[in-house]
């Protein structure tokens, strides 16, 4: 298949005319998060049947048009977990998608023993997918032969890998399961919330561990940390690491040469950030003890034996399903969607299927044991 680099807008609209009445399209996207603080798309890989197009965003510019192909009902695009690329696509440009085929989800629901897109380019085309690249830095130019090859890999396949899983969905009656599958992740939008300077540096593995001093220390440098990485553009683990901000808190420098010795800061950091490392760290050791950073410990639950009880019958309705329907148990139904239930208490299909989170296959697949599992635990209203 012919593989074409797209790095110009004359380019872009070239090939989107080409594949203007194609019915299907295969879609990817690459951001560079290990690298880059603020996410961004990079890269935008497109497939049809006859040709594979990697889109340059930062030389071609203006993406609208990708957009309205994003946006068109009759055009079914096909991504392999989508869930990132949709949002990405959101965050960045505004574009919703609508009909969708996530090859990462028919995977799941044909029990695949490996769902990620490497091993079913493996299983289904004998493909092995170079590693090399899976942390590349895909904001770098000028991209290489190779790192071009391995991105265009990602779609390549995908029209025919949707039709290898599609046929198979079928001929089990699970395409229409998949299908309302797709139809919600048509709602997918772009949820990340601002940093929030009161609780987000809380986050870090530890700092529940840390003495109010300390928390107030760490959230300063934190702060600090993200504020530069921010500017920077930088992954913000390659400004300093969370282990070096935990040990800054716990036993805090004041001094150049002792913020040096520090495990993870350097004498690179010190020279070019030493002042300000310094400065976050004494305004954390100078506020005011009533004005600590306290940890709100949230208050014990009362325990719900009843609705206990519930859930384990459900789970256990939900696990025999499961083995009988040869799918994972949190393909089948959530333990989340379960508690759901258990709590909403439905007696017919149709209280059922109004419950949050359960979706009408669910209904019709294991609405019978779920209702028959409830039965004799549901108070009568």
């Amino acid at each position: 298949m012919e593989v074409l680099l797209i790095d110009e807008p004359e380019s872009f609209r070239n090939l989107l005319a080409r594949v203007a009445n194609d019915a299907i399209l295969a879609l990817d996207t690459e951001a560079a998060s290990f690298h880059r603080y603020h996410d961004r798309v990079y890269l935008v890989q497109l497939s049809s049947a006859t040709v594979t197009a990697v889109i340059d965003p930062l030389a071609v510019g203006d993406l609208r048009a990708l957009g309205l192909v994003l946006a068109d009902p009759k055009v079914e695009k096909i991504f392999h977990d989508a869930d990132y690329d949709l949002r990405l696509l959101d965050k960045q440009h505004g574009f919703r998608a609508k009909h969708l085929f996530d090859t990462r989800i028919a995977a799941q629901f044909l029990d695949e023993p490996g769902i990620g897109l490497g091993a079913l380019l493996e299983k289904y085309f004998g493909v092995t997918a170079d590693k090399r690249f899976q942390r590349a830095d895909w904001s770098a130019r000028p991209l290489s032969a190779d790192m071009l090859k391995y991105a265009s890999d990602d779609t390549r396949y995908l029209c025919e890998l949707r039709t290898i899983l599609l046929n198979q969905l079928i001929a089990i009656g699970r395409d229409s399961w998949v299908a309302e599958e797709f139809e919600l992740l048509e709602n997918t939008r772009w949820t990340a919330g601002a940093l929030d300077e009161q609780t987000s540096f809380l986050a870090l593995k530890g700092a529940k561990a840390l003495e109010r001093r300390a928390l107030a220390v760490l959230r300063e440098i934190y702060f600090w940390r993200e504020t530069t990485a921010g500017l920077l553009d930088r992954a913000s683990f390659r400004v300093m690491g969370n282990e070096t901000l935990l040990l800054l808190a716990a036993r805090p420098v004041t001094v150049e040469a002792e913020l040096a010795k520090v495990r993870g800061v350097g004498r690179e950091a010190v020279s070019r950030w030493g002042r300000e490392i310094l400065a976050a760290i004494a305004r954390g050791l100078v506020i005011p003890e009533a004005e600590l950073p306290r940890i709100e410990r949230a208050p014990r639950r009362s325990i719900d034996l009843e609705l206990m009880a519930r859930v384990e019958r459900l789970k256990a309705a939900r696990n025999a399903a499961a083995a009988r329907l040869k799918l994972a148990p949190g393909v089948l139904c959530p333990n989340g969607t379960l508690e759901a239930v258990a709590k909403a208490g439905p007696r017919s299909p149709e209280e059922l299927a109004r419950v949050p989170g359960v979706r009408r296959w669910q209904v019709g697949a294991i609405g019978t044991e779920v209702l028959a599992a409830l039965g004799d635990l549901v108070t009568p209203a």
